[in-house]
């Protein structure tokens, strides 16, 4: 039995499951005129919001032509229901909500809960999820086992590819079922959202030479993320301040899901070929571990310690207007975004709130990075030029601020991400048919040669 909600997506009533939105039909086409005098009419079809795309999926059938797009920066891959982005405009909608509003009055859990089924919880389901994500957040003893594998040096991103894909070798899922059950896809999207504070915490710790710290199921899931990461058994008065969880969960927020970037992309078509959840995700772990993806708010302080004092931003910013200088200011602009990101708003909010409270604008790298922030800002070049601070250049200052290690950025990112997978990973799974990845190319190499055998070759 299948009802409309008020939300205009269509429910399947007993399993509760977002169902993949009907492409309405084409009103309008496009006509393209081919080398050999030919014209072809295509469909044009319409979103909810953005602009037109042209109906290619029976463009090579029509034209005999491939299209060529590296980055696929103008291809719409997928139908999604889940996030919106208009970078012209600095927008960002999670179901249709600004994230301007659910960072300034939800908790990450709410946002989970709207990307996994599309409305808002009310109080009862809200604390109904936020059990069953409790109940989740312990991970198997053998589990822990893979920490001690690998090398005390190991980066904490190589580490959480391979643990969470070994997920997969203790929670089993047969192929057709997960094509087929919803319960099963819901199930593993709550595994995944519950395990991974605790995965990441337990690579944190273990890189120290700590003891595992298990989730307290008094606490949030925010909170048992910091716990987990810091507590000293042998500090009976032990807290966490609440600016510390706010911010962090803001930074969950603003990085929950981002449209189809590198990643999502990646867990996309790792998906189509019926692969395991948790595989999927670790794919997209993987790709999101490059520097050009997930790396930019490390880049950021990297940056900052390479100019070093406030005394050097003038000389810096200088270099960054200059065409014969390789120096680049990290977390100015953005691809998508040709406006203000609007994440890099609350997260600029919140900087200024965690410097304050935390009693660290004494501190020479924030007093540096304040510095290069109002510099910019006042520059007729990055002024006219639309170079906005964007999220990763106060997420990295809020997360050094927290005391979280450089190199646990990226897998802060991977945490907050884990949702926007997950959500994008069980919307693809719903379809009627789960299309196989299969991009094609433009073949510049050889054309057909004719083989010589090794005793006549030169």
């Amino acid at each position: 039995m299948r009802e409309k909600k008020d939300t205009g997506y269509e429910i399947d009533s007993q399993r509760q499951e977002i169902l993949v939105p009907k492409l309405p039909p084409s009103t309008k086409k496009c006509l393209l005129e081919l080398p050999d005098g030919k014209n072809v009419e295509l469909p044009l079809l319409h979103g909810t919001e953005g602009p037109l795309s042209i109906d290619g999926r029976q463009f090579y059938q029509k034209t005999g032509l491939y299209t060529f797009d590296p980055g696929f920066t103008s291809t719409a891959s997928c139908v999604s229901a889940i996030t919106y982005i208009d970078g012209d405009e600095g927008k960002l909608w999670y179901r249709g909500y600004s994230i301007d509003e659910l960072a300034a009055h939800c908790t990450f859990l709410e946002v989970c809960f709207l990307l996994l089924y599309g409305d808002l919880p009310s109080k009862q389901q809200l604390k109904q999820f936020e059990e069953k994500v409790n109940d989740e957040m312990i991970v198997h003893e053998k589990i822990k086992d893979f920490y001690k594998g690998f090398n005390l040096n190991a980066h904490p991103m190589s580490i959480m590819c391979g643990v969470v894909g070994a997920l997969a070798s203790f929670y089993e899922y047969d192929a057709k079922d997960i094509v087929s059950d919803p319960k099963q896809r819901e199930l593993s999207a709550i595994k995944l959202i519950a395990k991974m504070p605790t995965l990441t915490a337990i690579a944190f710790r273990t890189s120290k030479g700590l003891p595992i710290v298990q989730p307290d199921r008094k606490r949030s899931y925010t909170e048992n993320f910091l716990y987990m990461m810091f507590s000293d058994p042998l500090d009976r008065d032990f807290r966490i301040p609440p600016v510390m969880i706010e911010a962090l969960d803001k930074i969950l927020i603003l990085h929950a899901d981002h449209e189809q970037n590198a990643s999502t992309s990646t867990v996309r078509i790792t998906g189509s070929s019926l692969a395991n959840p948790f595989a999927c995700i670790s794919a997209g772990i993987a790709s999101l571990w490059g520097p050009a993806h997930g790396g930019a708010n490390q880049a950021c302080l990297e940056m900052l310690d390479e100019i070093g004092s406030r005394e050097r931003v003038n000389e810096y910013v200088e270099k960054a207007k200059d065409k014969n200088s390789s120096f680049r200011i990290m977390g100015f602009g953005h691809r998508v975004y040709k406006n203000f990101d609007p994440r890099a708003r609350e997260m600029q909010k919140m900087c200024h709130k965690v410097l304050d409270e935390l009693n660290v604008r004494d501190e020479e790298l924030f007093e540096l990075a304040m510095e290069l922030e109002h510099a910019a800002l006042n520059d007729p070049y990055f002024q006219t030029r639309k170079l906005y601070p964007n999220v990763d250049f106060y997420s990295g200052i809020v997360l050094q601020a927290l005391k979280i290690p450089r190199d646990m950025f990226t897998v802060i990112f991977a945490l907050a991400r884990s949702i926007g997978w997950i959500a994008q990973w069980r919307e693809m799974m719903s379809e009627s048919v789960v299309k196989l990845g299969r991009p094609r190319q433009l073949y510049l190499g050889h054309k057909r040669r004719e083989f010589v055998k090794l005793e006549d070759r030169q």
